[in-house]
C-alpha cells in the first residue's frame, strides 16, 4: 500500500527521544524552549510558542487576539475542520471566503467583495485566517493591504507550510499576519508524532499564548496581583488550557527541523516528476504561483471538469490498486455540523467545485520514482 503521506523517521530523531526519556524531565523541561528558538530562528519571527497540536495554537492565536462572543472570523472554507473550529471555541460567528479555482487558496477577489458587503452591514469581521494550502502561501501581501483598509488581525494557518517561502521570504516571519501556526502532526513535512506552533512578533500576543497553553498559570513576579509567598508560589491569572508540549514531542521536533528543507527539496523533486508524467489532457496540478515556494505537503490534482462519479471512480479506483489517494478537503460549509448552522449548498461555488475534482495523490520523501510512475499510470488507466 503505498500511502498519500508518510513520517520520515531516522535514526537521529529516534536517539534524540531517547535521550530524554534517559534525562530528567519528560515535559516541561529545556527541550521545548530550545525547540521554540529554533522555529523563530529558522522562520525569522521573534517569538514562537510551542503546543501539543496545531488545532491549539489556533485556538490560542484566536483568545490572544481577543475573539470572543459575536466576534466574525473568516477563513477558507477548503481546509480541515480546526480552521474554523478554533474560533466557535472562543464564542465566535464563523463565514468563510470562497477559494481560487486554480490554488486552492483563499481568493483575494472574493475577499474584498465580502469585506464591502460586510463593511455596509457592519459585520466585519475581527479574524482573518488564511490557509495555504498543500504549503503554498495565500496571496498575504494583499491579505494585509485589506487587513490595514477594514481593521482586522491575520493569523496564517500554515499547518501545511512549515519550510515553505513567500515573495523569497520564510512562511512564519509574520511580516503580512500577527501570528502564524504551524503543524507537526505525522504527515506533515516535520512532525513531533504531535505538537503545533505559534510563531509572532509581538511579544503581547507571545505571553498571552504562553500563558493561555498553561492554565492561565504565571510564576513572573510583576505579572502576580501580590508579592510571591515563596519559591513554590505561582497564580492563575486568566482562564488557561493544559495544551502544552512535552519534551519529549519538542525532542523529536527538533530532530526533524535538521531535514526540513532537504524533506521539501526531495518533494519538489517528486513533484516535478508527476508533473512531466501526467497527461495534462486529463488532469492538472494545483497552480504553483511564481513568487511562492511551496512546502508541497500535498501533490493535489483536478479533474479538467467537475465530475462526481469520474472524482469517486478515480479515488476508489486508486486505493483498489493499493494506492492511497485521498481528497484535501471537504468544504467545511458541507459538514453536517455547519449546515446546521445555516450553511447551505451553493454558498461557496468554487469550493465545491473543486472538491468535485480534487484528489491527493501520495508525496512524501521515502516515496520512489517507480511507485510515481505506478501511480501515474494508474490514474491514466482509470481516467481513459
Amino acid at each position: 500500500m503505498i500511502p498519500y503521506g508518510k513520517q520520515s523517521i531516522e535514526q537521529s530523531d529516534i536517539d534524540a527521544v531517547v535521550e530524554v526519556l534517559n534525562s530528567n524531565w519528560l515535559t516541561q523541561g529545556p527541550k521545548v524552549p530550545e525547540f521554540e528558538q529554533a522555529i523563530s530562528d529558522y522562520t525569522n519571527c521573534k517569538y514562537a510558542v510551542a503546543v501539543n497540536s496545531a488545532t491549539s495554537a489556533l485556538h490560542v492565536a484566536c483568545l490572544a487576539l481577543g475573539v470572543s462572543h459575536n466576534d466574525y472570523v473568516w477563513t477558507s472554507p477548503i481546509s480541515f475542520v480546526a480552521s474554523s473550529n478554533c474560533a466557535l471555541y472562543c464564542g465566535a460567528k464563523i463565514d468563510f471566503v470562497d477559494i481560487e479555482p486554480s490554488t486552492g487558496n483563499m481568493c483575494v477577489i472574493e475577499l474584498e467583495r465580502k469585506l464591502v458587503h460586510a463593511k455596509k452591514a457592519g459585520q466585519l469581521p475581527k479574524v482573518i485566517i488564511p490557509v495555504h494550502l498543500a504549503g503554498q502561501s495565500c496571496n498575504m501581501k494583499r491579505i494585509h493591504e485589506l487587513s490595514l483598509e477594514y481593521a482586522f488581525t491575520i493569523i496564517e494557518d500554515a499547518s501545511h507550510a512549515i519550510g515553505a517561502k513567500y515573495q523569497g521570504e520564510p512562511i512564519g516571519n509574520c511580516i503580512y499576519s500577527d501570528i502564524t501556526v504551524f503543524s507537526f502532526h505525522p504527515v506533515k513535512i516535520i512532525t513531533s508524532a504531535e505538537g503545533g506552533m505559534a510563531t509572532t512578533n509581538d511579544p503581547s500576543l507571545a505571553r498571552k499564548m504562553q500563558l493561555l497553553r498553561s492554565h492561565g498559570i504565571t510564576a513572573v513576579d510583576t505579572e502576580m496581583t501580590e508579592p510571591s509567598h515563596g519559591p513554590w508560589y505561582y497564580q492563575q491569572i486568566s482562564l488557561g488550557f493544559n495544551y502544552r508540549m512535552t519534551d519529549l514531542h519538542a525532542a523529536l521536533g527538533l530532530s526533524q527541523l535538521k531535514n526540513v528543507d532537504s524533506f521539501i527539496t526531495q518533494r519538489h523533486q517528486l513533484a516535478s516528476l508527476y508533473n512531466q508524467l501526467l497527461d495534462r489532457n486529463l488532469v492538472t496540478p494545483l497552480l504553483q504561483i511564481n513568487n511562492c515556494y511551496s512546502a508541497y505537503h500535498l501533490y493535489i490534482i483536478l479533474l479538467t471538469k467537475p465530475d462526481k462519479a469520474l472524482h469517486h471512480s478515480l479515488v476508489t479506483g486508486l486505493r483498489e490498486k493499493d494506492i492511497i489517494g485521498h481528497v484535501h478537503y471537504i468544504p467545511i460549509h458541507l459538514q453536517p455540523y455547519y449546515k446546521d448552522m445555516g450553511f447551505e449548498p451553493g454558498a461557496f461555488p468554487n469550493a465545491e467545485q473543486y472538491y468535485q475534482s480534487a484528489v491527493t495523490l501520495p508525496l512524501h520523501p521515502s516515496l520512489t520514482t517507480e511507485q510515481v510512475q505506478y501511480v501515474v499510470k494508474t490514474v491514466h488507466d482509470i481516467l481513459s
